[in-house]
């Protein structure tokens, strides 16, 4: 049988945190979901909601961590090594604050960067050689201490912008599954704004 592939958007779960820019990965896998027209299960054995879709004959786990972001690693790892999910078939998606509003990347692997779900996700996984995908919220010029910043919610011309973003933030998560990741890399990495890619293109 074919193993699954895991998405994997981190954020705070509840009412108060919905909307905020820390939570660009639940967002966006809420976005694939309705894309896909899948629902949402809560799964209390690995502390995550998680819904069931197929990318074609590929099957896909999405995942929503209800742990709170800095221990986003117990529900992922639960999942990924319950389901016996390679870890290159593992994306994780996470805001970032280094990254200006508008702007994506995937990456192959890497550190936490920061980012304490992230980190969490590498200490409970053991490795950091797993894809990631990193949507940018960008941060308040000259402000050090971002907490505040990134528990705030998006004003309205920034929702307005990361509808856009999403969109393109899950047509790069369906290239990955598609196509693989350096594809997915080359055609969607960068600003919302480009020209949009031509997905069949070779």
């Amino acid at each position: 049988m074919e193993s699954w592939f895991l998405v994997a958007g981190l954020g705070n779960p509840g009412k108060a945190y919905e909307r905020t820019r820390h939570n660009v990965g639940f967002l966006l896998v809420e976005h694939l979901a309705q894309r896909w027209q899948v629902g949402w299960t809560l799964q209390h054995a690995f502390h995550a909601q998680l819904a069931q879709a197929r990318r074609g004959s590929i099957p896909v786990l999405l995942c929503q961590p209800q742990t709170y972001m800095n221990a986003s690693g117990q529900a992922v790892a639960a999942v990924a090594r319950y389901h016996r999910i390679p870890i290159d078939r593992m994306l994780v998606i996470v805001d970032d604050a280094d990254l200006p509003l508008g702007q994506i990347r995937m990456r192959p692997a890497g550190s936490s960067g920061g980012h304490h779900g992230l980190e969490s996700v590498i200490q409970y996984m053991g490795t950091g050689n797993f894809p990631r995908l990193r949507i940018g919220i960008g941060r308040q010029p000259g402000a050090r201490e971002i907490t505040q910043y990134v528990l705030g919610t998006f004003t309205d011309t920034e929702w307005e912008l990361m509808q856009r973003v999403l969109d393109r933030a899950a047509n790069q998560v369906e290239c990955w599954l598609d196509h693989g990741l350096q594809r997915a890399m080359n055609l969607y990495n960068g600003w919302v704004n480009d020209p949009p890619p031509k997905s069949e293109a070779t």
